[in-house]
């Protein structure tokens, strides 16, 4: 006769054994992610800008203004007006506050697409920034 053997396993039995194997698999590929990846590859960020300083003349009311940027390879060190005179700002009060809002935002890293200000200012705003990105691409290019 054949050794035929029956086994009965209750429901709760098969439960426990399939969270118990979802469990150790579970373990299993997060060891196997945690330790496989060790080799770090440190990769340079290759530099943005060539260090330098550089400037643009903007024309208000028949009155030029230099702008002047300075930067290292990766970052925007300052911005700031080189001729500006007292008759200037009394005339555009929200020049210099503008400015030294874009510089903060600019040294903080953040992109010049996404540099944010008050809407009383948005017509000086999009004025220095016009400038400004067009000394950083030259800043890029060189």
């Amino acid at each position: 006769m054949s050794n035929t053997k029956i086994i009965v396993l209750s429901k709760k039995e098969l439960i426990y054994t399939g969270l118990l194997l979802g469990l150790i698999l579970f373990f299993l590929l997060l060891m196997f992610l945690m330790f496989h990846g060790t080799k770090h590859e440190v990769k340079q960020e290759a530099a943005k800008y060539t260090p330098g300083v550089y400037s643009c003349q903007i024309e208000l009311n028949k009155t030029p203004l230099n702008l002047e940027i300075a930067v290292d390879e990766n970052h925007v060190n300052s911005v700031t007006f080189r001729n500006l005179n007292e008759s200037v700002s009394a005339m555009y009060p929200l020049l210099d506050s503008t400015l030294k809002d874009i510089e903060k935002q600019l040294q903080n890293n953040v992109p010049v697409s996404e540099i944010s200000g008050e809407s009383e200012n948005k017509y000086t705003q999009g004025m220095l920034l016009d400038s400004i990105s067009n000394l950083l691409e030259q800043a890029k290019s060189e």
